[in-house]
């Protein structure tokens, strides 16, 4: 996913995005959920990262799929391949879980307009549902990013952060 349409994803969920036509959202009524194209809802059932983390990877915290992407570059030794793996693994099935989560949420708060019954109390609980999905979400790719600076040396994060050409 391009990070435009990643910001234009977490900005429209976020209550965030402007209106820079009348005719901006035109198409979008007739998605199954309102707020996540079909190519969103994709990545979040596939535990993709879609920008979650880029608090963490643009501030020097590698992430494990990148890490292992760029293995061979980083010298990583096995005993790094083998945890990084398992990072990988485990960040991977929490944030199938917790995506999928998300989207029902998503979709609950969607219908809840669509039936037209929605009422302030309705759409608080099902709000607070969708912050605590997102946020549990989120935070799956920031802890691995978390867990796997302490994977790698002081000099593999630098190269890593080289690699991918943040700092240039």
């Amino acid at each position: 996913m391009s990070r435009a349409r990643t910001l234009t994803l977490w900005l429209a969920l976020g209550g965030l995005a402007g209106c820079a036509g009348h005719a901006h959202y035109a198409g979008w009524e007739s998605r199954d959920i309102k707020a996540l194209s079909p190519s969103d809802v994709e990545g979040l059932r596939a535990g993709r990262g879609m920008g979650l983390a880029l608090a963490a990877e643009l501030n020097g915290y590698p992430g494990p799929l990148h890490v292992l992407e760029l293995g061979d570059k980083l010298e990583l030794t096995p005993s790094q391949r083998a945890a990084t793996e398992d990072l990988h693994r485990r960040m991977k099935a929490a944030a199938i879980a917790a995506g999928e989560e998300f989207v029902s949420a998503e979709r609950d708060l969607d219908r809840l307009f669509a039936a037209k019954t929605a009422s302030p109390q309705q759409l608080t609980e099902a709000l607070d549902r969708v912050a605590r999905a997102q946020a549990r979400l989120r935070g799956t790719h920031l802890q691995a990013h978390l867990e796997q600076v302490r994977i790698l040396t002081p000099e593999q994060v630098a190269r890593y952060n080289k690699l991918r050409g943040y700092g240039a």
